[in-house]
């Protein structure tokens, strides 16, 4: 790390799924189909352009990445299986970054999927220390350790510190919540789009104080793709400038020694999470006050609540003072989450960073003209897995330019889908798949009936 980058990195294309409940329907191999499918249309480019591919997913065997990836054509490339917990999309598209950056390919796809099981998360390796045992022995040290989900204890933790040291009340973390289902309803991707009142939220059932149900994330099914490409790659296609964003600065860090300090604010990665966002702003040429849009980690209210004090984008200590004064929301100084966040979108963990990163796409060209910020130049993401590690990324036009709203029409015109997906969670036809798959090494066999099952849920 460290290591000045070689040459600038641009997403050319984005495309997710519908974020839905794990009821088992969809499987993963479908997921990261529609996903990689809809980025590819989205890039305009084709599976024969792609150098590289990067598979996200936390929950299936060894070689889910190449079951997806084969799907789209059999062309010898590498293709690396990524598993870096809740920050594990993220981590894919840092990767693409560097391979773009440093020289080794010029066009990446990411695809990021998850096929979950209902309710909280759950230990899947019971035979071998766990990862995270530490941390679960520093919580049981500090604080203790209840029935509740393990997750939670440790987020709700941290909101009793920062309710002990700041002042916080437990309405300010509800109105967190409260803001991101509001949001939720301009996303047609959100797992839930669902309105509360702040009584409403305050009065879920509690799961661990100060969390109430509707303040934690829930499980999702789901998919996300990124194309990534390099300045070559954009300057034979000139004609794409105006939709490709430069990934300005981005950081992927682990934890520091703050980790065990004995604060449950540390516990949860406060400081990798300041020292990626100071790295990668510092990179980008920005200041985080001046950030308009930001996606954040909140699996919980109380996650969204200390980071945005560690992505210091309030006063220190004062991160409940930006909620109470609706700083967070349309009207105030920034929008955060303005997809929903992790709490009403869902959060599939493969899939989480790069479905951040494609609302921010879709806010920096102008397309998601239903919840666009005015003024937005740069805009800010932040992806936490715990164990740990944290992935912040800052993007802007490669044009330099101000994102102003395109019309729906416009887009559907631009991306000769006929509509815009910002705005409008739908799919593509056969004829269309075909276009970005491998025009030399596709096999019918490796496909099966995936194209068929995904093109019957649209």
């Amino acid at each position: 790390m460290g290591k000045k980058q070689a040459g600038p990195a641009y997403i050319l294309g984005v495309g997710m799924t519908k974020f839905i409940k794990p009821r088992g329907k969809v499987d993963y191999n479908e997921l990261g189909y529609e996903a990689g499918i809809k980025a590819m249309l989205d890039a305009h480019i084709t599976y024969d352009d792609v150098d590289q591919g990067v598979a996200c997913y936390v929950y299936g065997d060894s070689t889910c990445g190449q079951r997806v990836f084969y799907q789209f054509g059999l062309t010898n490339i590498p293709i690396y299986n990524v598993n870096n917990n809740c920050s594990t999309g993220s981590t894919g598209l840092a990767m693409g970054r560097t391979m773009v950056s440093h020289g080794a390919a010029d066009c990446v796809l990411v695809v990021g999927f998850e096929k979950m099981n209902p309710g909280s998360l759950q230990s899947v390796y019971n035979d071998r220390t766990g990862p995270t045992e530490r941390f679960g022995m520093m919580m049981a040290e500090t604080r203790g350790v209840t029935n509740a989900p393990g997750a939670a204890q440790m987020f709700g933790n941290a909101g009793r510190e920062y309710i002990e040291k700041y002042g916080a009340k437990n309405e300010d973390f509800a109105e967190i919540a409260r803001i991101n289902h509001e949001h939720s309803k301009r996303n047609p991707y959100s797992q839930f789009q669902d309105e509360y009142s702040l009584e409403q939220v305050m009065k879920a059932p509690m799961i661990f104080e100060p969390l109430t149900k509707l303040q934690c994330c829930p499980t999702s099914d789901g998919g996300a793709a990124a194309v990534i490409v390099s300045q070559e790659f954009l300057d034979a296609r000139p004609h794409l400038k105006d939709q490709a964003i430069l990934i300005a600065g981005q950081n992927i860090a682990t934890d520091n020694e703050t980790l065990f300090s004995g604060s449950s604010i540390d516990l949860m990665g406060f400081g990798m999470s300041r020292h990626a966002a100071r790295t990668a702003i510092a990179e980008a040429g920005v200041n985080a006050k001046d950030i308009k849009v930001c996606e954040l980690h909140d699996c919980f209210s109380a996650n969204e609540m200390i980071t945005i004090d560690a992505l210091e984008l309030s006063e220190p200590g004062k991160a409940h003072e930006m909620v109470r004064r609706g700083d967070i929301t349309y009207g105030g100084k920034m929008v955060i989450n303005p997809s929903g966040g992790l709490i009403s979108k869902g959060h599939p963990l493969g899939a989480t960073g790069i479905a951040q990163c494609a609302e921010l796409v879709w806010h920096l060209r102008g397309w998601a003209n239903n919840r666009l910020v005015p003024g937005t130049v740069a805009t800010l993401q932040h992806n936490l897995g715990l164990g740990g590690a944290v992935v912040v990324t800052v993007y802007k036009r490669a044009d330099g330019k101000t994102a102003a709203a395109v019309s729906s029409e416009d887009v559907g015109k631009i991306n000769g889908l006929g509509y815009n997906p910002a705005v409008e969670a739908r799919g593509f036809t056969a004829e269309q798949a075909k276009s970005v798959s491998s025009k030399k090494r596709t096999s019918e066999f490796a496909l099966s009936d995936v194209q068929e099952k995904v093109l019957a849920r649209f």
